[in-house]
């Protein structure tokens, strides 16, 4: 029997999430599932520029790029943080305004569920 702990989301971070294609809502919400049970997709990377225990799922869909970040180091459950599809015109790094975003929404994670 697994323990596979409750997928928990900032309440924008469903809102945009659910904005994305049905196919990359099915996708990620697998990723999810894995990462619920312990377990480490392979469309998951540790998300830089914050501390451990915060990942990404990145996909691909026609043409476009989405990106879910989840974290497992706050609370017993995995928190959803934020969801977007990336338009940045520099290359792979995530615009700078994503990174405040998801800085601010671990932040009052943290305070409010410590972590």
């Amino acid at each position: 029997m697994l323990n596979t702990r409750t997928i928990s989301w900032v309440k924008a971070a469903r809102r945009d999430f659910e904005k994305f294609p049905m196919e990359v809502q099915l996708e990620m919400r697998r990723a999810l599932t894995v990462a619920a049970e312990g377990r480490k997709g392979d469309k998951v990377k540790p998300f830089k520029g914050v501390d451990g225990g915060v990942f990404e799922i990145a996909l691909q869909h026609r043409g476009d790029a989405y990106r879910t970040i989840y974290a497992v180091q706050i609370s017993i459950n995995l928190w959803v943080v934020h969801a977007f599809k990336k338009k940045s015109k520099t290359g792979i790094k995530t615009p700078q305004l994503e990174v405040d975003l998801i800085h601010e929404r671990l932040k009052r994670l943290r305070e409010a569920y410590g972590g």
